[in-house]
């Protein structure tokens, strides 16, 4: 059968395939009387939901029901902080909701602490017309930022691609998401196998392999048009793109000769610089937070291990960082710089695991037999990873604080996902 591809220009949006499940929470979060906001039963009731959802994926929150609370004060002025303390309550957030026009909705909440007795937050959310779960997700990350002092990420997109069969064949699909995997929209369809998304740092572009030529070719699509380009034409397999924190370049894997090697492509002038230079294969290359280095995956040690090469330097050479064990990669580097990610076997089982460059060990983050590529949220607390259990493939999340998600698919299997930077 001839293989079909589908090019979507403009996002098309698709019903809920992803569905949030929250596994575990933190050992120590904060707790907190989220009061339901005043306004329209029907649309305050979804923000609500969603920001109750939003507050307890972090792991950092443990919100107290409406029917275990003493009081439900609307306003500052019917506040019993006793009544609060007595429920060992360390936050109230008090809020309400308003109609700016027909379509468009705004929000307005208050924040409390219950130990010192006062108001530690006033804000008002402008709503996007039609977009009641975006404003809900711009009210969690707000009080997600004021009370651990780490910016939110609910409002935050997810990549990732889906596979789906169809008639013995597999269906690919890349698709953009909310960060709790709701509103769906295809980028691209395909026959032929999509892998390694990767955002723009300004969000607004991904980079991706697709196979539709018959060889690995990376592409750059922009997310509001679906307007697309092949970053480099060229005869060779090129994949695994990795933008840098500037936009300007992408780091690349080539078959220029025969090997696989790391190359850097200047996105305005399209001049290849080519980075490692060895018989092994070198391959999933990403930038440091900096731009300063490049860490990739390499065969060079007899073993899949991940390599350092710093850019600043000349005629740098890259230097081996992973040495526990005979499997470390697809690495990435925490947001703050002092430590990676990556997928590290453990006996016969591939993990998630986090090394910080101050410690000589590895500390094993998952306990699943399948796990692997690892993306860090763009606040550095959230790692979300594809999974496989029981034979399917879904996508799993921890928060560095304890929690624990999955977001298994409706229909179909998912895989690599890519999270977005901060979107506001």
């Amino acid at each position: 059968m001839k293989k079909i591809l589908i090019i979507f220009l403009v996002p098309q949006l698709i019903f809920a395939e992803l569905v949030l499940e929250i596994t575990q929470g933190s050992d120590d979060p904060f707790v907190i009387a989220l009061l339901d906001f005043d306004g329209q039963d029907e649309i305050t009731n979804q923000i609500n939901t969603i920001v109750n959802n939003d507050l307890n994926r972090t792991g950092e929150f443990k919100i107290i029901k409406k029917d275990k609370l003493l009081s439900s004060p609307k306003s500052e002025e019917e506040i019993n902080f006793n009544d609060f303390k007595l429920l060992n309550i360390d936050y109230i957030v008090i809020g309400s909701l308003e109609s700016e026009n027909e379509f468009n909705l705004s929000a307005s909440y208050q924040i409390f602490s219950v130990l010192s007795k006062k108001k530690i937050r006033t804000s008002k959310v402008l709503g996007i017309p039609n977009k009641i779960k975006q404003l809900a997700h711009y009210i969690s990350d707000g009080i997600y930022e004021e009370i651990t002092g780490l910016q939110g990420v609910a409002s935050t997109k997810i990549l990732y691609v889906s596979e789906l069969k169809e008639n013995n064949e597999s269906l690919y699909q890349l698709i953009v998401a909310d960060a709790d995997g709701v509103n769906e929209q295809i980028l691209l369809k395909s026959f032929e196998p999509i892998i390694s998304p990767a955002w723009s740092p300004d969000s607004k572009e991904v980079a991706y392999v697709s196979f539709e030529t018959g060889i690995a070719k990376v592409y750059i699509q922009n997310i509001a048009n679906g307007d697309r380009r092949v970053a480099i034409q060229n005869s060779k397999q090129i994949s695994s793109p990795a933008w840098s924190p500037n936009g300007n370049f992408l780091s690349l894997t080539m078959y220029q000769d025969g090997n696989a090697e790391i190359y850097i492509l200047n996105l305005k002038n399209n001049n290849l610089t080519r980075l490692t230079n060895h018989y092994s294969i070198d391959t999933e290359s990403s930038w440091s937070p900096d731009g300063s280095s490049i860490m990739f995956t390499s065969g060079r040690s007899g073993s899949p291990q991940l390599y350092e090469i710093n850019l600043r330097k000349f005629n740098s050479k890259p230097q081996r960082i992973t040495f526990e064990g005979n499997y470390n990669a697809k690495g990435s580097y925490l947001k703050n710089g002092d430590g990676i990610i990556f997928v590290h076997r453990s006996s016969d089982d591939f993990k998630i695991a986090l090394k910080y460059f101050n410690e000589n060990f590895i500390r094993p983050l998952t306990e699943s037999k399948l796990d692997e590529s690892p993306s860090i949220s763009p606040n550095g607390n959230v790692i979300i990873y594809a999974v496989t259990e029981n034979g399917e493939n879904l996508l799993s999340g921890l928060t560095l604080s304890g929690a624990r998600f999955r977001l298994p698919a409706k229909k179909g299997e998912v895989r690599e996902p890519a999270w977005s930077g901060f979107l506001r």
